[in-house]
Protein backbone atom coordinates (compact mmCIF):
# COMPACT_ATOMS: atom_id res chain seq x y z
CA UNK A 1 0.00 0.00 0.00
CA UNK A 2 3.06 2.26 0.16
CA UNK A 3 3.10 2.47 -3.81
CA UNK A 4 -0.64 3.61 -3.64
CA UNK A 5 0.26 6.67 -1.24
CA UNK A 6 3.55 7.60 -3.25
CA UNK A 7 1.30 8.15 -6.04
CA UNK A 8 -1.08 10.05 -4.54
CA UNK A 9 1.22 12.29 -2.79
CA UNK A 10 1.82 14.41 -5.53
CA UNK A 11 -1.60 15.49 -5.98
CA UNK A 12 -2.65 18.18 -3.63
CA UNK A 13 -5.64 17.30 -0.63
CA UNK A 14 -8.02 19.45 -2.40
CA UNK A 15 -8.14 17.65 -5.26
CA UNK A 16 -7.64 13.82 -4.07
CA UNK A 17 -10.73 14.60 -1.72
CA UNK A 18 -12.68 16.12 -4.82
CA UNK A 19 -11.79 12.79 -6.59
CA UNK A 20 -13.50 11.29 -4.05
CA UNK A 21 -16.25 12.72 -3.56
CA UNK A 22 -17.13 12.41 -7.41
CA UNK A 23 -16.05 8.88 -7.35
CA UNK A 24 -18.62 8.44 -4.36
CA UNK A 25 -21.72 10.01 -6.42
CA UNK A 26 -20.48 8.16 -9.36
CA UNK A 27 -20.59 4.50 -7.90
CA UNK A 28 -23.95 5.34 -6.40
CA UNK A 29 -25.46 6.75 -9.44
CA UNK A 30 -23.85 3.47 -11.41
CA UNK A 31 -25.69 1.18 -8.57
CA UNK A 32 -29.06 2.48 -9.45
CA UNK A 33 -28.31 2.46 -13.26
CA UNK A 34 -27.37 -1.05 -12.93
CA UNK A 35 -29.93 -2.39 -9.96
CA UNK A 36 -32.92 0.07 -10.40
CA UNK A 37 -33.11 -0.03 -14.87
CA UNK A 38 -30.78 -2.26 -16.00
CA UNK A 39 -31.54 -5.49 -14.09
CA UNK A 40 -35.38 -4.56 -14.00
CA UNK A 41 -35.49 -4.23 -17.88
CA UNK A 42 -33.91 -7.24 -18.40
CA UNK A 43 -36.56 -8.78 -16.46
CA UNK A 44 -39.10 -7.92 -18.72
CA UNK A 45 -37.25 -8.17 -21.79
CA UNK A 46 -35.71 -11.95 -21.86
CA UNK A 47 -34.84 -12.43 -25.09
CA UNK A 48 -34.23 -8.50 -26.00
CA UNK A 49 -30.35 -7.65 -26.81
CA UNK A 50 -30.19 -3.94 -25.67
CA UNK A 51 -30.86 -5.11 -21.97
CA UNK A 52 -27.83 -7.43 -22.19
CA UNK A 53 -25.60 -4.96 -23.57
CA UNK A 54 -27.00 -2.12 -21.12
CA UNK A 55 -26.37 -4.42 -18.24
CA UNK A 56 -22.81 -5.71 -19.36
CA UNK A 57 -21.83 -1.74 -19.95
CA UNK A 58 -22.93 -0.29 -16.79
CA UNK A 59 -21.99 -3.26 -14.98
CA UNK A 60 -18.24 -2.84 -16.55
CA UNK A 61 -18.35 1.38 -15.23
CA UNK A 62 -19.95 0.46 -11.60
CA UNK A 63 -17.08 -1.81 -11.71
CA UNK A 64 -14.53 0.85 -12.46
CA UNK A 65 -16.05 3.25 -9.75
CA UNK A 66 -16.19 0.89 -6.96
CA UNK A 67 -12.45 -0.06 -7.48
CA UNK A 68 -11.76 3.32 -7.48
CA UNK A 69 -13.75 4.15 -4.49
CA UNK A 70 -11.52 1.39 -2.88
CA UNK A 71 -8.35 2.36 -4.20
CA UNK A 72 -9.43 6.27 -3.16
CA UNK A 73 -9.85 5.24 0.71
CA UNK A 74 -6.36 4.46 1.06
CA UNK A 75 -4.73 8.14 0.56
CA UNK A 76 -8.92 9.58 1.90
CA UNK A 77 -7.83 7.86 5.26
CA UNK A 78 -4.94 9.96 6.02
CA UNK A 79 -6.42 13.07 4.73
CA UNK A 80 -9.03 12.85 7.63
CA UNK A 81 -7.35 10.79 9.90
CA UNK A 82 -9.91 7.69 10.11
CA UNK A 83 -9.31 5.46 12.93
CA UNK A 84 -9.41 1.85 12.00
CA UNK A 85 -12.76 1.35 12.61
CA UNK A 86 -14.07 4.24 10.23
CA UNK A 87 -11.66 2.92 7.61
CA UNK A 88 -13.35 -0.49 7.75
CA UNK A 89 -16.55 1.21 7.68
CA UNK A 90 -15.79 3.39 4.38
CA UNK A 91 -14.42 -0.33 2.93
CA UNK A 92 -17.71 -2.35 3.81
CA UNK A 93 -19.51 0.79 2.39
CA UNK A 94 -18.85 -0.16 -0.63
CA UNK A 95 -20.37 -3.72 -1.23
CA UNK A 96 -23.75 -2.06 -0.02
CA UNK A 97 -25.74 0.24 -2.50
CA UNK A 98 -25.78 4.07 -1.79
CA UNK A 99 -24.18 3.57 1.51
CA UNK A 100 -20.98 5.39 -0.27
CA UNK A 101 -22.92 8.55 -0.59
CA UNK A 102 -23.30 8.34 3.45
CA UNK A 103 -19.57 8.34 3.63
CA UNK A 104 -19.69 11.26 1.14
CA UNK A 105 -21.89 13.20 3.37
CA UNK A 106 -20.95 12.39 7.11
CA UNK A 107 -17.52 10.10 7.41
CA UNK A 108 -15.50 12.44 4.43
CA UNK A 109 -15.66 15.66 6.24
CA UNK A 110 -12.67 17.74 8.40
CA UNK A 111 -15.28 18.74 11.09
CA UNK A 112 -16.54 15.79 12.05
CA UNK A 113 -16.44 14.61 16.04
Amino acid sequence: MNFIEKFFTKYPQDKVIKWFKQICVAEAITCFLLYGVAMIWKRYDDEGLLPTIFIIIVGNIHGLFFSLYLLFCIPVRKIFKWDDEDFVFALLAAFFPFATIWVDKKLARFDRE
